[in-house]
């Protein structure tokens, strides 16, 4: 094992990089995930040398061999985080330090190397400040600048074994609001038809085969006019664990409940941050145990008066109604969205972009 070693992420600055003009296009409709920013990091992880040749280079393509064992072996992970615009002009990340740790828990998982905290950091904050104008002016609402820091396997090798050459990235994209037409409660799937992942799988690793294997209940979704599926255990698909994306919650009473962390689900950052915001906000977070069956009969006999999910993307997401594979459907509530999620989402916002105090020391200043 190689010591952990600060890189340093000098900045090799892009020759072409977009136009003031260009940029200012794309950020007055920036979508989400399909413009990039002119930089991106890099670094390289060999067996024999450890991290090292990282920069912030112009954004562009890799070359891979086609033995490439990452194009093989799905031997790669990713993060998703933010980058917000405070009103005084500054940018901050929020709880950078939790992703980089959930980075690292994901390469142990998938038998890749971990990169020190530091580095990971120092990587996207170079990143950030080398593309600062790509950071959108959120004027009041969302929109932010998303960022994805990613490792696969590089090595040209065929053989099934952790890989001895591991590449690592982060790329930039601006982000507009999630809701573009303001907050809307979305329909959810619920398959026990597919699972997203089993006990001692990758299921709590931010890798893309939990999410590969979660494509094609989507496409069953969309095709019953939902927007995402929930996802039961992968044994007798009787306990509620989480969507494709997204964590999920349910408000009972007093209580906001959520399924306890198992190994087939995803610790999300937006979960743990409204456990401790429900608490502040007078409400009772618990984490068990959820029965599909429990979840179906508590909104049937309002019992169960919201649902929502969380995520980095959506932040929270409202969900007004479920449907399943025998034609039922299910209302939430009266399928509107719910003063508890609303003020949840809120809250949460407000500190992301710097409109409450933070008082968890959650964000950091990028510049």
């Amino acid at each position: 094992m190689f010591p952990p070693m600060t890189l340093n992420f000098d900045v090799r600055p892009n020759p072409q990089p977009r136009s003031a003009q260009d940029r200012a296009a794309i950020l007055a409709d920036p979508g989400f995930g399909t413009r990039f920013t002119d930089h991106m990091a890099v670094a390289t992880w060999t067996a024999a040398d450890g991290w090292h040749d990282s920069a912030v280079v112009p954004y562009g393509p890799f070359t891979l061999d086609p033995a490439a064992a990452m194009l093989h072996y799905a031997q790669g992970v990713f993060e998703g985080l933010k980058a917000y615009r405070h009103p005084d002009g500054s940018i901050w990340f929020f709880r950078a330090e939790a992703n980089a740790l959930r980075f690292q828990r994901s390469a142990r998982r998938l038998g890749l190397p971990e990169l020190p905290v530091e580095d990971f950091l120092e990587s996207l904050q170079a990143l950030v400040r080398a593309d600062h104008a790509w950071v959108p002016d959120p004027a009041g609402g969302e929109a932010s600048l998303y960022l994805r820091p990613y490792m696969f396997a590089s090595e040209a090798f065929l053989g099934v074994r952790a890989a001895h050459h591991v590449t690592y990235a982060a790329i930039a994209s601006p982000a507009g609001a999630y809701f573009a037409s303001g907050v809307k409660p979305v329909s959810i799937w619920i398959t026990t038809k597919y699972s997203r992942a089993g006990a001692g799988g990758t299921g709590s690793a931010k890798c893309g085969g939990n999410y590969a294997s979660s494509l094609l209940a989507q496409e069953e979704a969309a095709r019953n006019n939902c927007a995402q599926v929930l996802f039961a255990d992968a044994g007798r698909h009787e306990f509620v664990e989480e969507l494709g994306g997204m964590n999920i919650w349910f408000v009972r009473g007093d209580e906001l409940v959520t399924p306890g962390l198992t190994d087939s689900i995803l610790e999300g950052v937006t979960r743990s941050s409204i456990l401790t915001l429900a608490t502040r906000m007078g409400l009772r977070p618990v984490e068990r145990s959820v029965g599909l069956t429990e979840l179906l009969e508590g909104i049937s006999d309002r019992s169960i008066t919201e649902v929502f999910a969380c995520g980095t993307a959506a932040v929270i997401t409202p969900i007004g109604r479920f449907a399943d594979e025998s034609g039922r459907d299910y209302t939430v509530g009266d399928g509107s969205v719910g003063q508890t999620t609303s003020a949840l989402r809120q809250a949460l916002l407000d500190v992301q972009f710097g409109r409450a105090e933070d008082t968890e020391g959650w964000l950091t200043k990028v510049c």
